[in-house]
């Protein structure tokens, strides 16, 4: 049944509220300590008073002046934000409540609430295996619900999943240094070219500050001892039966989790790119707040 105009306001609006609340309690503070500006801008020169650090002095200027003066400076407080989202279609997917796409709508509103309240532009890729929409950095509630909305109902033109495009994308329309959010369940098939999204994504740290959030349902790590499974690839509309009821078989769904997994964990590794792990279930402010602590003490 389509979504009505007023279903969809309605659906933004529990988003918004949520997010709005979970950024005041719990984001801003961390949020701020973490990406505090990316340099600082000269605002004056004044004679030196007692108290004053003497490594502000600027010596030429003392030399000719003939007494010590001082270079104050005003730190460049605003940033870009960017966040990137998997819209294709196994974000569609969710064994609790809510979809990882639903879950993922309030990780980005978090976010871009966080970004804004700390009076920094943000912006929105939406993305399937070709780039789907982009919301240049911009501030103001009007943006943000605009963001909040596209990340929550915006129907994507394709299923399948491309990284590396919607990277590559974004590297040539964002010259500015900024913070980039990735937010996928990294489920992609060997046809996406692994090889090229990893350096891509290495190609985006070295231009950005990139963060990969990587979402998680339970019934993608584990299968359960459930009888005759039918599986569906939302993406490829491949559909397979499965046993769960052999132990081997269960066995070899989580060896194959297993070793995708430890195949980005060391991509992201070699390119000093950061990754966190959320599952429908989490507290997702709470351990974004943890994540960026934890990287500002490192």
């Amino acid at each position: 049944m389509p979504r009505t105009s007023t279903d969809i306001l309605a659906r933004v609006r529990r988003v918004e509220l949520r997010t709005s609340k979970l950024a005041n309690d719990l984001m801003v503070g961390a949020y701020h300590s973490q990406f505090k500006g990316r340099g600082m801008n000269f605002e004056e020169l004044r004679e030196y008073v007692p108290g004053d650090d003497v490594r502000t002095i600027d010596w030429n200027v003392t030399a000719r002046m003939r007494r010590p003066f001082v270079k104050l400076h005003r730190e460049e407080r605003e940033l870009s934000v960017v966040i990137v989202l998997d819209v294709s279609a196994s974000g569609d997917f969710g064994s609790t409540e809510r979809t990882k796409r639903e879950v993922a709508a309030e990780i980005a509103g978090t976010l871009a609430f966080s970004a804004i309240r700390n009076g920094d532009k943000v912006g929105l890729l939406l993305f399937s295996d070709e780039v789907e929409l982009f919301l240049p950095p911009k501030k103001g509630r009007r943006h943000l619900l605009r963001i909040i909305r596209e990340a929550l109902v915006f129907s994507p033109r394709r299923r399948g999943t491309h990284i590396g495009s919607a990277l590559s994308f974004l590297n040539h329309v964002t010259h500015r240094r900024s913070i980039v959010f990735l937010i996928s369940d990294f489920l992609h098939g060997d046809s996406a070219g692994k090889r090229d999204i990893f350096q891509e994504i290495g190609r985006t740290n070295s231009r950005h500050d990139l963060v990969c959030v990587q979402l998680q349902d339970d019934r993608e790590r584990a299968l359960p001892a459930s009888g005759m499974l039918v599986v569906e690839d939302l993406e490829t509309g491949e559909v397979i039966e499965v046993d769960s009821t052999r132990a081997t078989v269960r066995e070899a769904f989580a060896v194959g989790v297993a070793r995708r997994q430890e195949q980005l964990d060391r991509a992201l590794m070699q390119s000093g790119v950061d990754i966190l792990r959320l599952g429908a279930a989490d507290d997702h402010a709470a351990m974004l707040q943890h994540f960026f602590e934890h990287r500002r003490r490192r």
